[in-house]
């Protein structure tokens, strides 16, 4: 699957909308993603609005490409019902937000992981700019549109970094 060697954190992005069908298929695969006991935590917040968009940066210092970009996703975690004493989520929205990044790659699209959670100050921030009930957490805002760079791919593999049966 190529898109997991070239997907690039993009911060550049063209002045073109992302479609419907493109943010579809995005969201389609997030949901696709493993999770433990088959938990399903997410839930999805998907900024169009330019006003909102622009604000982000006021809460979050890091997000400064949204300003550019026609779309923010914000992966929230549910926390009503959670299992296995509530540990294990992180794990399923990070796999959902990497299937989010990957589908954009094969789109044609760029994105950018931003992490918000466990941050408080960024997540009650964010949490107040969307209007978030108490039991959702704000995960993540993921910029997403069309590139407007291109990042030169190096190879990240480092068997030195393998080990087998013990450190």
């Amino acid at each position: 699957m190529k898109e997991i060697y070239t997907r690039r954190s993009i911060r550049k992005y063209e002045n073109k909308p992302v479609t419907e069908e493109q943010i579809n298929e995005l969201l389609r695969a997030a949901m696709y993603a493993p999770s433990a006991g088959n938990e399903q935590p997410w839930h999805f917040v998907v900024i169009k609005d330019r006003a909102i968009l622009d604000e982000i940066p006021k809460s979050h210092p890091y997000t400064q490409m949204v300003l550019e970009a026609p779309l923010a996703i914000v992966p929230c975690c549910d926390t009503s019902n959670l299992k296995y004493d509530g540990v294990f989520w992180i794990q399923d929205m990070s796999a959902s937000i990497q299937n989010i990044l990957l589908m954009a790659e094969s789109l044609g699209l760029g994105t950018c992981w931003c992490g918000v959670y466990p941050r408080k100050e960024y997540m009650d921030k964010i949490s107040e700019l969307l209007g978030l009930p108490e039991h959702i957490i704000p995960v993540a805002v993921i910029a997403v549109g069309h590139p407007g760079e291109k990042r030169e791919v190096r190879e990240r593999f480092k068997p030195e970094r393998v080990h087998y049966n013990k450190w």
